[in-house]
């Protein structure tokens, strides 16, 4: 059983973000009756895959992410999805006072007891760390005694070797089906994925079971935190 929130913040920079990593942790917390907000900063328009077969181009592919996102969120019964408008691959760039206000001032309209993103130093792709290190910045200017609980998604090849095991595992078992659709949402990006996975659920394979029987988090470690 997940832990029971006042609510839940979702903060990840692309459509499908959610998908792959947390979306039957975000359908249990709503089968709960937790409030979840999901933030998506980008539409995700610069994604290298454009459907198998292809069915978007350059300039028709923001919007067909945009529809992707919602009908990802409705499968996984958001209400609260908030599109933040800034530009795929660009979060890098972006003022780290702006962004790290940004998530602040979900923070403060929100007042999660807990928030979901992405780890700083292991989610691999510039968007991912800009994110997660706009969300420790906005979550360390906070009192610890009013600082909400941060479940992080890692990563990288070298995450459990430095992190060691998850802190946190939501079996998702009851709500895999949820997150095969979540998945098949975002079907620009995921057909290929998708193929694989499917004849690997089928076949029990155990290295695509993984994807639908649970879902690992790291918590923070502030005692370690290197984020300037």
């Amino acid at each position: 059983m997940i832990e029971q929130e006042r609510h839940v913040l979702v903060i990840f920079p692309h459509p499908d973000d959610e998908a792959f990593g947390v979306s039957g942790t975000i359908t249990s917390y709503i089968k709960q009756g937790t409030p979840l907000t999901y933030a998506c900063l980008t539409l995700g328009e610069m994604g290298r895959n454009l459907g198998k077969p292809a069915f978007a181009t350059r300039e028709t592919l923001p919007e067909i992410r945009r529809k992707e996102l919602i009908k990802a969120a409705e499968a996984m019964g958001i209400q609260d999805l908030r599109m933040m408008g800034l530009r795929d691959k660009t979060l890098e760039f972006e003022d780290d006072t702006q962004m790290k206000n940004m998530v602040k001032d979900l923070i403060d309209e929100l007042n999660p007891s807990l928030v979901i993103s992405f780890y700083p130093g292991y989610a691999v792709h510039p968007d991912h760390e800009a994110t997660a290190r706009a969300v420790v910045r906005a979550l360390r200017d906070m009192k610890p005694e009013d600082r909400p609980k941060f479940h992080a998604v890692a990563f990288a090849n070298n995450t459990e070797e430095e992190l060691g095991q998850p802190d946190v595992v939501n079996d998702i078992q009851a709500v895999q089906e949820e997150k095969l659709k979540a998945m098949r949402a975002h079907i620009s990006q995921t057909a290929r994925m998708l193929e694989m996975l499917e004849e690997g659920i089928k076949a029990k394979d155990p290295e695509a079971m993984k994807w639908v029987t649970n879902e690992r988090f790291y918590t923070y470690n502030w005692d370690q935190d290197q984020v300037k």
